[in-house]
């Protein structure tokens, strides 16, 4: 049950605080859940097809053994509860935090992570999941620029530094850190073999399109939902 347990634990302070009366939280569940659900689409697809090429895989051994469409349900799990978490723990940081602290520099960070994005997805093609993970980032940074054109890059990387520790936390119990076996082994034939204790590195930038993505999408219906409040009155 290791798995259930770690989504059950990353989730359950900020569902409790989700009613806590200064945050109101879950007045923004209409914004967050088609946010997740949009993510987890994306996201289980791409899943669903690295689970069947092996590149990577999990141990039965931390499993309930239900499968959902070739995937455990812990991993659907997963992709309902670290969004959730993820994004209650950016609105808390802007709670507090009212400056957007790196709003200036966010241009200049983004257009240095398309490029350096971009340079791994071509340098390293040939392996599975460090190109695929390069080139979603990379693909992902464009539309927001291009497209969704949001002004709130700078809280989102300020929130994906502070979120990147209890994130990795997470990735280093699901990849063996500090248990008997991994619940979530990688094929290091498909990535750089480059680990943070256990955790590829690679993690570190599917950690940030997940939450990058789950936030954009969040802000975007929120923003909508606010211009259309403004029209009627």
């Amino acid at each position: 049950m290791t798995y259930l347990l770690v989504n059950l634990g990353s989730i359950a302070i900020p569902l409790l605080f989700s009613f806590e009366k200064r945050l109101k939280f879950y007045k923004n569940w209409k914004f967050l859940f088609p946010a997740i659900f949009i993510t987890g689409v994306f996201f289980l697809v791409w899943d669903y097809f690295f689970t069947q090429w092996g590149v990577w895989g999990f141990n039965e051994m931390h499993l309930l053994g239900v499968y959902v469409l070739g995937l455990p349900i812990e991993e659907l799990m997963f992709f309902f509860c670290i969004p959730y978490a993820c994004v209650f723990g950016y609105e808390v940081l802007n709670h507090f935090i009212k400056r957007d602290l790196l709003g200036k520099y966010s241009m200049k960070i983004t257009i240095f992570l398309i490029a350096f994005l971009a340079f791994q997805a071509y340098l390293y093609r040939g392996l599975a999941y460090t190109f695929a993970t390069c080139l979603f980032g990379t693909l992902f940074l464009l539309v927001q620029l291009f497209v969704f054109k949001t002004k709130k890059l700078g809280r989102f990387y300020l929130a994906y530094l502070v979120l990147l520790i209890p994130f990795l936390v997470v990735n280093g119990i699901l990849t063996g850190t500090g248990i008997e076996e991994e619940v979530v082994w990688y094929n290091n034939n498909e990535n750089l073999s480059i680990r943070m204790l256990t955790i590829p590195i690679e993690d570190v930038f599917y950690g940030m399109l997940l939450i990058l993505m789950n936030l954009t999408i969040y802000e975007h219906l929120k923003e909508r939902a606010n211009a259309a409040i403004g029209n009627v009155s």
